[in-house]
C-alpha cells in the first residue's frame, strides 16, 4: 500500500493552483481541492478555515513563481527578465490576474516581489518617483499584455487569406485598416501576437533610460 504524503498548507496550495488551472476558480472548492489531493475535504479545514483564505494565499501564489531581480543586476536586464517571468507565470494560469487584482490585502510574496523590484531600481540611481512610475508602466503593460493574449480575438481562417475578430468576418469596405491588418497576420507567416511583447517593452523600457538619463545629467 502506498502511503500518501501528509497534508501540508502547501500541498494543498499546489492542488488548488492544478484545481484552477483545470476548471478556473469556479471550480475551486475546499471539496474539489480534497478530491485532487484525494482526501476529505475535512481534512483541509485543518490547514485552511476554508475557501476565501485558501484565495488569499492563491493570490500571492503567482509571486512565488516569479524571477526577482538579482542584487547586483543592472536594471534594464532585470526588468526585462521580471517581465518576462510575471508575464509566463500570469498566462500559464489565466485565473491569477484577475484574482491578484481583486485583492486588497497583499500576502507576503507580493511584498517581497515589490519591494524586490522596487530596490533593483533604486540601487542603479532611480529615485523614488522614477522608480515608482517604472513599476508601475512596467506592470500595467504586463498584465495588460496578458489580458490581452489570453483574450486575443483575432483568428485565422485555415483556407482562406482573411480573418475574423470574434467571429465576424472583416469588411475591407468598412474597416480597411482593421481588414488589412488581420490578412496580414495570417498571410504572414512570421508573424506571431507573441512578439510584440519584446518590441512593446523595448520602447517602455527606451523611455524610462532617457528619464533617467536626463536626471543623472
Amino acid at each position: 500500500m502506498v502511503q500518501r504524503p501528509g497534508l501540508s498548507r502547501d500541498r494543498i496550495i499546489n492542488a488548488a493552483v492544478t484545481v484552477a488551472d483545470n476548471g478556473g476558480l469556479s471550480a475551486l472548492s475546499m471539496r474539489s481541492v480534497g478530491r485532487e489531493l484525494g482526501v476529505e475535504a475535512m481534512s483541509l479545514y485543518h490547514h485552511f478555515s476554508g475557501k476565501d483564505e485558501i484565495l488569499a494565499e492563491l493570490a500571492d501564489w503567482p509571486f512565488t513563481q516569479i524571477d526577482l531581480p538579482a542584487a547586483d543586476q543592472p536594471w534594464w536586464p532585470a526588468m526585462i527578465r521580471r517581465a518576462a517571468s510575471a508575464r509566463r507565470v500570469l498566462f500559464a494560469h489565466p485565473w491569477a490576474l484577475g484574482l491578484i487584482e481583486s485583492r486588497r490585502d497583499p500576502g507576503p510574496a507580493v511584498l517581497r516581489h515589490h519591494d524586490a523590484v522596487l530596490g533593483c531600481l533604486r540601487r542603479n540611481g532611480f529615485s523614488v518617483a522614477l522608480a515608482a512610475h517604472a513599476f508601475s508602466a512596467l506592470d500595467a503593460y504586463v498584465y495588460g499584455f496578458v489580458l490581452t493574449e489570453l483574450n486575443l480575438p483575432f483568428k485565422a481562417l485555415p483556407d482562406e487569406a482573411a480573418a475574423t475578430i470574434s467571429g465576424c468576418d472583416i469588411s475591407a469596405d468598412a474597416y480597411p485598416h482593421l481588414a488589412e491588418l488581420s490578412t496580414e497576420m495570417v498571410t504572414d507567416k512570421h508573424y506571431a501576437y507573441a512578439d510584440e511583447f519584446a518590441y512593446g517593452l523595448d520602447l517602455i523600457l527606451t523611455e524610462l533610460q532617457r528619464r533617467h538619463s536626463r536626471r543623472s545629467e
